[in-house]
């Protein structure tokens, strides 16, 4: 019964999930299934917060654990969600081929991500990835009328199942060697097989790579331009917030609880993923005039400064990564709602010319994308800022000043493209001069979206003592 009450959030995701996609089979109205899904995301978080733990405890015999780390994610996780969830409703309900599967195939792609962010196990982490990852296959190829839909969802899966395959072998190598699939007695066993370090060091060669795929960072991004770019939009909002936050998880759970031991191994190959990640995410974005394009080439930059706080070492540093994910999190989750502002039927904002004159069409939402670009860019006193700000000290604590230079430097860089977003805005004539329609709820929770990003910059103390304690206490 106690491993049952640990794991009730994720058994009502479960639950409700299969029982509203019998109410999809049913050719039930698809309001009843969005009020039915953001529900059942609303009784998790509830059931998330009330029940998370002080302290470790494990459940199912060590396959999965509640701790406070998996209670911040989690909730982050189906804040995201939820907020996905508002953003994408009117665009779904103009087009409803694809409004029912979005939420069913949302909410199982949520599962997986809680059971990843709760594993202690690799077989547990393992089966939440693939959760996760066989839903986000099929949200991005809802759209069967539309070639771009198809080419990117396969090459999505294509390459994703090449990078689960990666994972996997060096899961089996890391067993091999160790004699386990617990994180813990893996970490344990590292330091007793000092002899076969070369053995070890290629099975994290492999586990790095798929991490790094799910994470979208060089050299493994080369479906994040292609499958943002060729997915409906709401999906594209889907994948590039909620499944970072999973990403951190894993790289968490593997890297300093599994493979600590291994620290110096994994720093060198961090190391080469952030510098890579960095440069190319930022040079290439300033080329791009497609905005979901230009942002799958800001969340591979994104992920490289991720990375900064990771190659640290340190429990500051992990905490420092996790501010970031989830602030990267938050405001990523901002611009592609601003995109399906914009959107509405028969056209499709994705152009960063569809911005032009938005400070005369509305002056109040034009003022919530500049606050999303400055934080994205890293200008203060947004929450951007003091994301970049973390991991940059952090990478300097630990002795790696040259990547604190080559950070500061291609933050810059990408300055340049957010900016002339918000030229765009307050200084062209607009294209189109209608007013700018959407629903009381997206309105409401597109403005919290922006007031957060400047509230939490202004007080980012509070949301980095949450990461430093469950970073601690996840250990």
């Amino acid at each position: 019964m106690s491993d049952l009450i640990l794991s009730l959030p994720e058994l009502v995701v479960l639950g409700m999930a299969c029982a509203i996609l019998l109410a999809c089979v049913s050719r039930r109205g698809a309001g009843l299934v969005y009020g039915l899904s953001q529900g059942t995301l609303f009784a998790a978080l509830l059931l998330t917060i009330a029940l998370g733990p002080r302290n470790r405890d494990l459940a199912f015999h060590g396959l999965f654990v509640s701790d406070p780390l998996a209670t911040v994610l989690n909730s982050a996780i189906l804040l995201v969600s939820m907020g996905a969830f508002v953003y994408s409703q009117d665009y779904l309900a103009a087009r409803p081929f694809l409004s029912r599967e979005y939420f069913v195939l949302g909410l199982f792609a949520v599962l997986g991500m809680m059971v990843m962010v709760s594993a202690n196990n690799f077989l547990t982490i393992y089966l939440g990835l693939e959760l996760m990852s066989l839903s986000l296959y099929a949200m991005v190829a809802m759209h069967r009328d539309s070639a771009a839909a198809s080419e990117a969802a396969m090459k999505y899966f294509v390459l994703g199942a090449l990078a689960s395959g990666m994972l996997l072998y060096g899961i089996s190598i890391l067993y091999g060697v160790s004699g386990s699939l617990d994180l813990h007695t893996v970490a344990g066993s590292l330091y007793q097989h000092a002899d076969r370090s070369l053995l070890l060091v290629f099975g994290l060669v492999f586990v790095i790579a798929g991490i790094a795929f799910k994470l979208g960072v060089v050299p493994f991004h080369m479906w994040i331009p292609d499958v943002y770019e060729g997915s409906p939009t709401p999906v594209t909002l889907f994948l590039g917030t909620a499944p970072k936050l999973s990403g951190f998880a894993i790289a968490f759970r593997l890297l300093v609880e599994g493979m600590e031991g291994m620290v110096a191994d994994w720093q060198q190959m961090l190391v080469v993923l952030a510098v890579l990640s960095m440069a190319i995410g930022n040079i290439v974005a300033i080329a791009q005039w497609n905005i979901k394009r230009m942002l799958a080439y800001s969340t591979i930059a994104h992920m490289g400064f991720l990375l900064l706080g990771l190659l640290a070492g340190t429990k500051s540093g992990y905490a420092g990564s996790m501010f970031y994910v989830i602030a990267y999190a938050l405001m990523s989750m901002g611009a592609f709602g601003m995109i399906l502002l914009l959107t509405r039927a028969g056209f499709e904002s994705d152009r960063i010319e569809d911005f032009k004159g938005l400070a005369e069409r509305s002056p109040w939402f034009a003022f919530v994308m500049l606050m999303l670009m400055f934080s994205l860019a890293g200008v203060p006193p947004f929450v951007g800022f003091w994301a970049k700000w973390f991991v940059i000290k952090e990478a300097l604590a630990a002795g790696f000043v040259w990547i604190a230079v080559l950070a500061v430097a291609f933050s810059i860089i990408g300055a340049y493209y957010y900016l002339r977003i918000i030229k765009l805005m307050y200084f062209d004539t607009p294209e189109e001069t209608a007013p700018l329609s959407c629903g009381r709820e997206m309105r409401f929770v597109m403005s919290l979206n922006g007031l957060a990003v400047l509230g939490l910059g202004v007080s980012p103390g509070v949301l980095m003592a949450l990461c430093l304690s469950a970073v601690g206490a996840g250990r």
